[in-house]
């Protein structure tokens, strides 16, 4: 299939065709091009095989999906002869569209830094304070590796991080830490430029983890988590910090706590806070325990910023990877789960959020302390 740039596409007139989004849900909800469709690539190949495509045919189609490729390699027979490309970088390339110049990086940095002291303020910056109060994640003298990926929640982190040390009600250090795990070149240069437009200091340094899970056939994303995790625990404890920050949120933990229970048989939480078993001295701390996702996306589209989700080089398909090992459905279908819960229980969320403060052992059938199993016949 013909493939065309996005900025070739800006030159056609937007009623001369229908941008078509191929990815799977997942990938979709996390964000679209502004005006397009979205068809999964199943779906949209067993209509163009029953010759019962949805779209005017005198139109032209332009499909993306995540880089490029499966767009591309889309039969065009199959398509009833109707004049379609591939747009070229799929949905990254029009991200990395969005790099921004050198002249206007100062005004999208105090922008973005004034919607946290005040459009979003309460939305981020008070529960942020707020984990790192009640969960004791900060304390005087700490030097905290903040860990970036590169995706949005890692990136905001950074900056309310900045903004917390701008007050000065602890004295604590940051680093801000990236791991190229083998990125391509334009992904590496996405993440350097969003870290410059929003003045973040970023430290990189490189790795071979996406070479050394390229050929793992079996829980590829856990094996690469569990790996970064180790080399930036590493890294960290090399430049002298004693904490790393990782940019999980609300809707993760409660996300996770339900997967647990549904696919995993096990009642428990991702933790505020963890000490390393690998690591003497070095502690994990997720300061954006009590951030919704919803808000760090406002923030996200209020400041026109444009990350990346997912830059691994050996998948089309990958979203955001998990430590627990569980896929990209499986979260999607538990965030969809708490979706359809919420419009008969408005407190579902928060619900099982807080069942994990409420934990009454004389009810449970047995419960693990430090590797130990305890059953309740043990004190009957």
């Amino acid at each position: 299939m013909n493939e065309i740039t996005f900025d070739e596409l800006k030159l056609w007139s937007k009623d001369s065709y229908v941008l078509i989004d191929i990815r799977d849900e997942g990938l979709a909800a996390y964000g679209m091009i502004p005006g397009a469709v979205h068809f999964p690539i199943d779906e949209f190949m067993e209509k163009a095989e029953s010759g019962s495509l949805p779209f005017e045919k005198t139109k032209k189609m332009v499909l993306y999906c995540q880089i490029g490729r499966k767009s591309r390699e889309i039969d065009e027979d199959l398509l009833e002869g109707r004049e379609c490309y591939s747009l070229e970088g799929g949905y990254i390339g029009y991200v990395r569209s969005w790099v921004s110049s050198e002249n206007d990086r100062e005004e999208r940095q105090k922008r973005a830094e004034e919607s946290i002291r005040k459009k979003f303020h309460k939305q981020l910056l008070t529960p942020f304070a707020k984990a790192c109060r009640d969960y004791q994640l900060i304390q005087d003298g700490d030097r905290i590796a903040v860990c970036i990926s590169g995706g949005k929640d890692s990136m905001l982190m950074a900056k309310l991080f900045q903004e917390l040390q701008r007050h000065r009600k602890v004295d604590f250090s940051l680093t801000f830490l990236v791991m190229d795990p083998g990125y391509n070149a334009e992904n590496r240069a996405l993440i350097e430029s969003n870290a410059k437009t929003l003045g973040i200091p970023i430290t990189i340094f490189e790795s071979n983890i996406f070479d050394a899970v390229d050929t793992v056939e079996k829980s590829p994303c856990y094996l690469c988590a569990r790996m970064r995790r180790g080399y930036l625990y590493s890294k960290a404890k090399e430049l002298g910090c004693n904490k790393i920050a990782l940019g999980h949120h609300y809707d993760d933990v409660i996300e996770t706590i339900l997967m647990g229970m549904l696919h995993g048989a096990q009642i428990q939480t991702m933790m505020p806070k963890l000490h390393s078993t690998n690591f003497e001295g070095m502690e994990l701390i997720r300061p954006m325990y009590l951030i919704r996702e919803s808000d760090i996306i406002a923030w996200r589209d209020y400041n026109e910023l444009h990350f990346l989700q997912c830059a691994c080089h050996f998948t089309d398909t990958c979203t955001t990877c998990h430590e627990d090992g569980t896929t990209s459905s499986k979260r999607l279908e538990t965030k969809k789960l708490i979706a359809e819960l919420k419009k008969t229980n408005p407190f579902v969320e928060t619900n099982i959020f807080n069942s994990m403060e409420n934990v009454n052992l004389s009810t449970v059938l047995a419960y693990k302390k430090d590797g130990i199993k305890h059953s309740f016949l043990d004190e009957y």
